[in-house]
């Protein structure tokens, strides 16, 4: 029975890899600014995941105050990855602000050590190294543009930030909520605060056509309900060291879908910077005995009724 609950979340892990890879791509569609689509995004799938919780019985269990904050706190740092990082594919390559996007595995292991106060491994810090070198490239790779594609790079890597420390609160969170309930919760805190900057920013919300509509409807049933269910379920059965790992066959799928649609090119130097930014994180997922503490040693133990 382990085994084939393995098997699905390796399933549905993989269906939901697919399904974000598509992000971008949505993205660059939806012809509306960063924040915008991502409040859409929220907000699309919203309905659709309340919905299924409600037909799902064995998931309506009643949750603690503490357990609910501390899953729309996990929905605030969502919006803030998916916000900087939508911001960030407005100004820079698809698949540069996914790789950069994707190092947050090495954030989680630097939360750990701020948190735990254990000292990671030796393996890790030159994973850390390895994986700053390659960013660096992926950053200064294009001189022509240098200002302000550095700039877009730099918001894809506080979105990695912001993703590490979401992957953190739901590894735990996962042990004692559905994956439906988990995200519908933090989806709805993502869109309140999307929703809040939006506002504050005077970001327009307005659609401007039938195509960015459906652009936006990708982004929201595809990449968010499917994506995230996806990764949601998976963090309940994979520990999130593995599934941050797995995630990152995110950034050459990107790469190859904008190259297919927009015709991005990296340069042969933004390629070796997303190979070098790719082996620093395996080489800090690798399971061995000096392995990163995993997120249940990161939170004290989350109560629930």
């Amino acid at each position: 029975m382990r085994s084939e609950r393995r098997l699905a979340a390796f399933l549905a892990l993989s269906g939901g890899i697919i399904a974000i890879s598509w992000s971008a791509i949505f993205v660059r569609w939806s012809r509306m600014p960063g924040v915008s689509s991502a409040f859409y995004r929220m907000a699309i799938a919203l309905p659709v995941l309340w919905a299924v919780l409600l037909l799902q019985r064995s998931a309506r269990r009643s949750l603690s105050t503490r357990t609910i904050w501390i899953a729309v706190a996990g929905g605030v740092f969502f919006a803030g990855d998916v916000g900087l990082w939508n911001v960030a594919v407005m100004h820079t390559s698809a698949g540069n602000a996914t790789f950069l996007s994707n190092i947050s595995p090495l954030f989680v292991g630097l939360f750990t050590w701020m948190l735990t106060r254990k000292l990671p491994s030796s393996r890790f810090w030159a994973a850390l190294l390895v994986s700053t070198v390659g960013s660096c490239l992926i950053v200064t790779a294009d001189l022509r543009h240098a200002f302000s594609r550095s700039s877009a790079d730099g918001l894809a890597v506080l979105a990695a930030v912001c993703f590490a420390l979401y992957l953190v609160i739901t590894g735990r969170l996962r042990a004692k909520v559905d994956a439906g309930m988990l995200l519908a919760l933090s989806t709805t805190a993502s869109a309140a605060t999307l929703l809040v900057c939006a506002a504050l920013g005077h970001f327009s919300l307005a659609v401007p056509g039938v195509g960015p509509l459906w652009a936006l409807l990708g982004l929201g049933l595809v990449c968010q309900v499917g994506g995230y269910y996806g990764l949601t379920y998976a963090l309940g059965h994979l520990p999130v060291t593995v599934s941050s790992i797995l995630w990152l066959t995110i950034a050459p799928l990107t790469a190859v879908f904008a190259w297919m649609i927009f015709g991005e090119r990296m340069s042969p130097m933004e390629i070796a910077g997303g190979a070098l930014v790719l082996t620093g994180v395996w080489i800090v997922g690798r399971r061995q005995k000096a392995e990163i503490p995993q997120v249940e040693e990161l939170l004290p133990p989350v109560a629930q009724v």
